[in-house]
C-alpha cells in the first residue's frame, strides 16, 4: 500500500511528470496499491479549479471529471482514519498522515509540512519521501 498526497497525485494523472513514471509503472503493475480516501478525492476535485490546473486541463483536452475518474481507477478508497499520534502542521495534510500511520503505508509528498514529519512518522513504522525511489 501507498499514500500519495494531492501534489504527487496531480504529478501522476496531469502532469505526467518523467520522474513519476516509476510510481506509474509499480501501481499499473499492482506491486503498489495506491490507498486514499473520499476526502482526499474531494481535496483533488477542489484544486483542479486553479486556475493553473483548469488551464492545464483545458489545453490537454481534458475535464476535471475525466481526471477524477483516472484517479477512482487507480485508488482503493479507504474509510476516513483515526487521528494519527502526530500532528501536522497544515491542518489540509492530516488526512495522508492519519491514512499513512493507519495502513504503515508509505507516504509520498512534496509538501514541507509533512516532509519535516519524517523521522516522528518513522517511528510509526511511516516512511514519508518525496520521490518514488524510497518506497520501492
Amino acid at each position: 500500500m501507498i499514500v500519495l498526497d494531492t501534489n504527487i497525485a496531480l504529478d501522476l494523472l496531469l502532469f505526467a511528470d518523467p520522474a513519476s513514471q516509476p510510481l506509474r509503472q509499480l501501481l499499473a503493475s499492482r506491486q503498489k496499491q495506491w490507498v486514499a480516501t473520499m476526502p482526499m478525492r474531494d481535496e483533488l476535485a477542489r484544486v483542479l479549479d486553479y486556475p493553473l490546473l483548469a488551464a492545464r486541463l483545458l489545453k490537454q483536452q481534458q475535464t476535471a471529471s475525466q481526471l477524477l475518474a483516472l484517479w477512482d481507477a487507480q485508488v482503493q478508497l479507504q474509510p476516513v482514519a483515526t487521528k494519527a499520534p502526530y500532528t501536522c502542521k497544515d491542518a489540509d495534510d492530516q488526512k495522508f498522515i492519519d491514512l499513512a500511520v493507519a495502513y504503515r503505508a508509505p507516504l509520498l509528498s512534496k509538501d514541507r509540512a509533512v516532509l519535516s514529519m519524517a523521522k516522528r512518522l518513522l517511528t510509526l513504522g511511516v516512511v514519508v519521501a518525496s520521490g518514488w525511489g524510497a518506497i520501492a
